[in-house]
């Protein structure tokens, strides 16, 4: 530019000359961002809770129905009453259980139920459940009866067997043998134990018409049968209970006989394990 036009500087910034800010600028776009970045937490934290609710809704909703479910389909399979009493329980969070297609554990129990005609109360668990059809992983429990259906149980002993009473750890049978064409009564005081699958009566004491005599004096008095009623029992009940159920121990508590169980996993899917078991004829 010439001397003749020359060129004005600008003016120095003071309080006569503030410096604007214009809305929206830069400034105001950084200052907003935060808050905007602040609100992503929680968003964040609403869909967990969501998430969460629905997946106790789902746990409870399959808690409600998964009893009724297994109640049934018990009941079919073992040929029981429509209106059969049973308690269902399964362990552990089911939902991821349920999709893998396996419950890791069910609980089954009732108060009453007649399986082969013995009627008891019965105490299982299974372990490893299909929910698309197949085995179980294996069950074990008890099964508990009084003494009518123990008594029933000692059917095929050569023991005189009207009746059996019940004084923990041991049981008490009596009834009568003829003897010259007489029926003399016998109580036999036994503990009960197992061996492979079979029920085992062992003497220990025994009363001859009301008179308590030792094992060498019974089999003086009655030869061959008081040699029977001194002797160790071994009672095969296989016939009375199905197939796929295997005795491992029993018991006397109270007045109640707990029998120890252990159940073939394929028993829910073969039907000759759902049968009476055999014994071995003698």
């Amino acid at each position: 530019m010439s001397d003749e036009n020359p060129t004005l500087p600008y003016p120095e910034a003071d309080a006569e000359h503030p410096t604007l800010v214009i809305p929206g600028g830069a400034q105001t776009a950084d200052a907003a961002a935060p808050a905007r970045r602040k609100r992503w937490p929680w968003v964040l934290l609403i869909i967990v809770v969501v998430l969460a609710l629905l997946a106790v809704a789902g746990e409870l909703l399959v808690r409600a129905i998964l009893p009724g479910v297994v109640r049934s389909i018990v009941v079919e399979q073992l040929d029981l009453p429509a209106d059969q009493q049973l308690d269902v329980d399964a362990y552990g969070i089911l939902l991821p259980q349920l999709i893998g297609g396996r419950l890791d554990s069910l609980h089954l129990s009732t108060d009453s139920v007649t399986i082969q005609g013995i009627t008891g109360a019965a105490d299982v668990t299974a372990k490893g459940v299909p929910l698309r059809g197949g085995d179980l992983a294996g069950a074990s429990g008890t099964i508990t009866v009084d003494e009518s259906q123990f008594t029933t149980l000692l059917s095929s002993t050569d023991l005189p067997v009207d009746q059996v009473a019940f004084d923990a750890p041991d049981a008490t049978v009596s009834g009568s043998v003829q003897v010259l064409g007489l029926a003399l009564p016998v109580s036999v005081t036994v503990t009960p134990g197992v061996v492979d699958g079979d029920l085992q009566l062992t003497p220990q004491g025994i009363s001859v018409g009301g008179i308590v005599l030792d094992a060498d004096r019974v089999q003086d008095t009655l030869g061959s049968v008081g040699a029977a009623l001194t002797k160790t029992q071994t009672i095969c009940i296989a016939d009375q209970l199905p197939a796929g159920i295997t005795i491992t121990g029993l018991k006397i508590t109270g007045t109640r006989a707990v029998i120890d169980v252990d159940v073939n996993g394929a028993i829910v899917t073969d039907d000759s394990l759902q049968q009476p078991g055999t014994c071995p004829r003698g």
